[in-house]
């Protein structure tokens, strides 16, 4: 019964996403729907896509082993980047028009930095998008009784995301994101309410993991255990600024106001949310100890906690919201993290290719082709990965970390950046966070701050020093992008 009905969800997330595609009727329409979500629509992408497996699944049981100082980059670096993005970003991203985040390197700076940071936008991608097949494998193959193997699920996963983003765009990505954020939402509160009735109440659950130290948020005096617990936050909080999702979502809107609204909304909505998945894994602690004590141990099936216990112990009704409520979290995400890269890749690397802007009809045959293309790499990606999903997430975020946000910022409030400052920052970011991955594994300052502090060092030098390539880009873009618009209304 259970299996039927999740086939049944399949199917009404793809319909949905098929209505929308009726709306695309060219490449911005594709990427950003036009720019005209209202506020509601806004909102609810923005919370469904960063609302995604690796928080249900990973982030609870994560929190059971380690509390609330193993998940500060996740929820609390992801919310504070939509926080960030909404109060210094979403206002100049918007004004600029652009339709990628690819753009603003190349109309900042040039056509190299446009392609390194690409390069470095689409690569994070792998991580994110893998990791979220990953959890739909997971859930099919739970669903299924074992009958459908964790690979075919990955695969099956991928063909059902990959129908309705391919035909639908950002479109499809808004209306499917608005329906699984009323599941996602009342699914596990009704799940959360459940549990705790079933482990004793609210204020067992809650002061089970106060007694344990799992509610301690700062770590000790320990400056090791603080240089760790800094990158682990700024990995999430810096490193995603630069994703081109983020900027998808805040140029949808239909109007300024509404970028920097639903933006706000969608973080703080996504903050308040997460600490539900956690509350569930303390009450499963208290329903079942052996059990989740069992799984916790084994890096194999720490993740499945959750599914397991409500598999084990909840009726059928509540076995439907708790896996509608995932399932969406896990689709919302992975048609967003398909169609960001595909964005990146198709505007910032494949079409200027041609020497001319392509047409309308054929900038949509290659975005639909580019689409196809990526979501066979994530696929290959997940099924050969052994990391866990949290793992997959942080170190997709260390890529755009050291590479892209160094660059991005300050050519969007420094004007003196420049293009041999914006290179140097992203090739002594990287280099510098690959050496110490390597060859300083054991020492104090985690890698992704040293590629992180070396990339800001480059920007600056390679900005002031004498200029001998690329010019002095385009600074006006800064003076563009502080400029309000003069009514702040729907484009035509």
């Amino acid at each position: 019964m259970l299996v039927t009905l999740v086939a049944c969800y399949f199917a009404v997330t793809i319909c949905i996403g098929f209505y929308a595609a009726r709306r695309v009727k060219n490449s911005a329409d594709y990427l950003v729907a036009g720019r005209s979500l209202p506020l509601y629509m806004n909102t609810a992408t923005v919370f469904a896509t960063w609302f995604g497996a690796e928080l249900i699944l990973a982030v609870s049981s994560t929190f059971l082993k380690e509390g609330l100082q193993g998940v500060v980059g996740d929820p609390f670096g992801a919310a504070f980047c939509l926080i960030f993005v909404a109060l210094f970003l979403a206002a100049p991203y918007y004004r600029l028009k652009l339709m990628t985040v690819g753009d603003f390197y190349k109309k900042r700076y040039n056509r190299t930095v446009e392609l390194a940071s690409a390069a470095a936008i689409s690569i994070s991608y792998l991580g994110w998008s893998s990791a979220n097949l990953v959890a739909l494998g997971i859930v099919i193959h739970t669903v299924s009784g074992n009958t459908i193997t964790l690979e075919q699920g990955i695969v099956l996963g991928a063909v059902i995301v990959g129908i309705y983003t391919l035909f639908g765009g950002m479109w499809s990505v808004a209306f499917t994101d608005l329906f699984q954020t009323v599941i996602i939402v009342a699914g596990l509160i009704y799940i959360a309410w459940m549990l705790a009735g079933m482990a004793g109440g609210v204020d067992k659950v809650v002061a089970t993991a106060q007694a344990s130290d799992r509610l301690k948020f700062f770590p000790g005096a320990s400056l090791h255990d603080w240089l760790g617990f800094i990158a682990a936050f700024v990995t999430m909080a810096l490193g995603s600024v630069a994703q081109q999702d983020v900027f998808q979502r805040v140029t949808s809107a239909r109007t300024e106001k509404i970028a920097r609204q639903g933006t706000l909304l969608g973080g703080s909505l996504y903050l308040l949310m997460a600490f539900i998945p956690m509350f569930i894994a303390v009450s499963a602690l208290l329903i079942d100890p052996a059990m989740v004590k069992q799984m916790l141990s084994n890096e194999n099936d720490f993740q499945q906690v959750l599914p397991t216990l409500i598999l084990q112990r909840t009726p059928l009704f509540a076995q439907v919201l708790f896996f509608g409520a995932l399932l969406s979290a896990i689709l919302s995400t992975a048609s967003g993290t398909l169609l960001a890269p595909t964005a990146v890749i198709t505007e910032n690397v494949i079409q200027p290719l041609w020497g001319h802007k392509l047409s309308d009809r054929k900038m949509l045959v290659l975005l639909r082709l580019i689409l196809i293309g990526f979501t066979c790499c994530v696929t290959l990606f997940a099924l050969q990965s052994e990391s866990s999903m949290y793992q997959m997430v942080q170190d997709a975020y260390k890529v755009t970390l050291v590479a892209a946000f160094t660059p991005l910022v300050f050519g969007m409030f420094w004007r003196r950046a420049t293009p041999q400052g914006a290179l140097l920052s992203m090739a002594c970011g990287v280099v510098a966070w690959q050496y110490a991955e390597h060859f300083m594994a054991d020492a104090l300052v985690p890698a992704q701050l040293v590629g992180l502090g070396s990339a800001i060092v480059g920007m600056i030098v390679g900005s002031l020093a004498p200029t001998l390539m690329g010019g002095q880009g385009h600074p006006e873009i800064v003076d563009q992008a502080r400029q309000p618009e003069v009514a702040d209304n729907p484009p035509a």
